[in-house]
């Protein structure tokens, strides 16, 4: 519980919150970790929250939103971390429930650092006397940072991925199983990011009263991180299907070169076969048995081959 922006109580019960309350420079904020609809019972009933509010709060994979009801705000987001070594994206859901004057966060898991809003918190004591308003900014300001973090991870990753495409000596199934791996961690966090912005641009709005004066220009420069992360995460998302077509362009380029040389080497053995083919026959020829007929025939094997040879040379076709 906060009093003016100054820490003043911790480890309560849930049923004191209505107590604290009373004070109106009071703002008390709750956690909790994995509840059930029964868990959250007390607060629900404290705090006059809403039954699908609280449905949703205990549901997992819902979609990043924030609904407005009479008395509170209801939010929903995700925090994301890139594993750096598969290139897989890992999720962790939030759910919020924001009032004048208190904010409830309820985590789908103990993955998300809670511990980690706590010290952006303790960071900015300078705007606590924000109420619910730097509550909520320290949240979003987490969770959006750690989008942009995932972004800039998966833009390094993608950068190795395209210097792998052009070695000499590439490896075409990890090639592909990193790009898909990648394409999928892009799709995913599109899915968590592009709805932030309807989150943040519907904190900001006046209408709604969620933050005041003094917190609207830091919920703006979140909602600008949130953009960047968008831009970056759809630019991204093009860039890997454009590595993917090079890839198979270069796989097709190769192989053309390939054949090229093959059909070229093939056609100047070709003439020594049906020189020595033809010297072969069962009948009597010009130089049979003579030694003028072996050097002719030889002559006539190396001028044939070394002239095809030097046209293909010049015509790059080996």
């Amino acid at each position: 519980m906060y009093r003016n922006g100054v820490l003043e109580s911790e480890d309560f019960p849930v049923a004191d919150t209505s107590e604290h309350l009373r004070d109106p420079d009071a703002t008390v904020w709750m956690d909790f970790c994995a509840p059930t609809e029964a868990d959250l019972a007390v607060i629900a009933e404290e705090l006059g929250l809403h039954a699908l509010a609280v449905e949703d709060a205990v549901h997992e994979h819902q979609r990043p939103k924030l609904d407005l009801y009479d008395s509170h705000a209801f939010l929903t987001a995700y925090a994301v971390r890139l594993d750096a070594g598969s290139g897989h994206l890992v999720t962790s859901e939030l759910a919020a429930f924001l009032t004048p004057r208190a904010l409830v966060t309820v985590r789908k898991d103990d993955h998300f650092d809670i511990e980690a809003v706590v010290s952006r918190w303790n960071g900015s004591a300078e705007l606590a006397k924000g109420g619910t308003g730097f509550l909520l900014h320290g949240l979003l300001d987490y969770v959006v940072d750690g989008h942009f973090e995932a972004v800039q991870s998966l833009d390094g990753q993608i950068e190795d991925l395209e210097e792998s495409v052009f070695s000499e000596q590439v490896d075409n199934t990890d090639v592909q199983r990193r790009s898909l791996a990648l394409r999928k961690s892009l799709v995913t966090l599109r899915k968590v990011v592009l709805p932030m912005r309807e989150v943040v641009n519907t904190v900001m709005r006046r209408d709604h009263h969620l933050v005041d004066e003094q917190m609207r220009p830091y919920f703006q420069d979140v909602y600008d991180h949130v953009l960047r992360a968008t831009e970056w995460t759809e630019s991204l998302r093009e860039l890997v299907a454009t590595i993917r077509e090079t890839q198979l362009n270069i796989q097709s380029n190769r192989l053309n070169m390939i054949m090229k040389r093959v059909t070229g080497w093939a056609a100047i053995i070709a003439v020594p076969t049906a020189i020595t083919g033809f010297y072969g026959q069962n009948v009597p020829y010009p130089g049979a048995e003579q030694p003028w007929g072996f050097w002719a025939s030889t002559t006539l094997l190396v001028v044939v081959s070394g002239g095809l040879y030097t046209m293909f040379k010049r015509r790059d076709w080996l």
